[in-house]
C-alpha cells in the first residue's frame, strides 16, 4: 500500500497495453513495463503542411531572438508578429493560396492520426517523463505531461519507425524536460494528435510533429525538431529555435 500511496504522490504515469482495438475497456490504473507492439504504423501524410515549421489558424506572435527554420504560415488570420526580431529562414505565407490548402491538409492530418487504431495500441496516464517509448501507437484519454524526467523514442534499429502519441486533451513539458531520440528514431516520424492546446516549459527540447486543435505555447528558450501546426489557435513565441524536420 505504501508503494501504491509514494506512486500516486508522484504521479508517475501508468502504462495499460490493450487487449482489443476498444479503447473504452482500457483501465489505465494498472501499471506494466510498456510493451513492444507488433502493429507497424505508417506514417502520416501531412501535404502542402509538411513545408511548414509553424502554421497557425488564428494568429502567430514572438518575442526575442526566435529562429525558425521552415516556413510560417496562417489561416485564417492576418497577424504573424515578432519577426524581425525573430529570424525567419523561409518563407511566410498568410492566407495565401498555400497557407490555405496546407491548412486542409492539416485538418485531414489530424483525422488521420485521430482515427489510428489496433490491437495492440498501448495507454498512456499522467507524467510520461522518464519512460522509453518503442514504436507503435499510444493513446491517452486526457492529458500528458513529462514533467518528472526525460521522455526516450527508440526505433530499435529502423530509421523509418513510425509513433503515434494520441491526446485526448493537452500536452505540456516542464522546464528542462527532454525528448531524447535512440535507435535510430526519427523527429520526422513522431506525430503527437493533441485534443486542445500544447505549452513547452522553459528550456525545454522537444521532437517531432505536434497537431493541436488549439493553440501551441513555446515559453523561453524552449526548442523544437519537428513542425507546430494548429487547427483553430495560434503559435506563442519567446527566443525558441524552430527547425522543420
Amino acid at each position: 500500500m505504501k508503494i501504491k500511496n509514494l506512486l500516486s504522490t508522484f504521479a508517475i504515469a501508468s502504462v495499460v497495453l490493450m487487449a482489443s482495438c476498444d479503447k473504452d475497456d482500457a483501465d489505465p490504473s494498472n501499471p506494466t513495463t510498456i510493451p513492444v507492439q507488433t502493429t507497424v504504423q505508417t506514417t502520416i501524410p501531412l501535404g502542402d503542411a509538411a513545408n511548414f515549421a509553424i502554421l497557425a489558424g488564428s494568429e502567430v506572435t514572438n518575442t526575442g531572438a526566435t529562429v525558425i527554420t521552415g516556413d510560417i504560415g496562417l489561416s485564417p488570420g492576418t497577424s504573424i508578429g515578432g519577426f524581425p526580431p525573430g529570424i525567419l529562414n523561409g518563407t511566410q505565407h498568410i492566407s495565401d493560396p498555400i497557407a490555405d490548402q496546407a491548412k486542409l491538409d492539416i485538418i485531414d492530418a489530424y483525422n488521420n492520426v485521430a482515427a489510428r487504431t489496433c490491437t495492440d495500441v498501448v495507454t498512456l496516464s499522467g507524467n510520461i517523463g522518464g519512460l522509453t517509448l518503442t514504436p507503435g501507437l499510444y493513446f491517452s484519454t486526457s492529458s500528458l505531461a513529462i514533467s518528472s524526467g526525460d521522455l526516450t523514442f527508440d526505433a530499435q534499429g529502423n530509421a523509418n519507425a513510425v509513433f503515434i502519441i494520441q491526446i485526448a486533451s493537452t500536452l505540456t513539458t516542464t522546464s528542462g524536460r527532454k525528448v531524447i531520440l535512440s535507435g535510430g528514431a526519427s523527429a520526422s516520424n513522431i506525430f503527437w494528435n493533441v485534443g486542445s492546446s500544447a505549452t513547452f516549459g522553459t528550456t525545454s527540447v522537444m521532437k517531432g510533429t505536434i497537431l493541436a486543435t488549439e493553440s501551441i505555447t513555446f515559453n523561453t528558450g524552449a526548442t523544437l525538431d519537428g513542425r507546430a501546426l494548429t487547427r483553430i489557435g495560434g503559435v506563442t513565441l519567446e527566443g525558441n529555435t524552430i527547425v522543420k524536420y
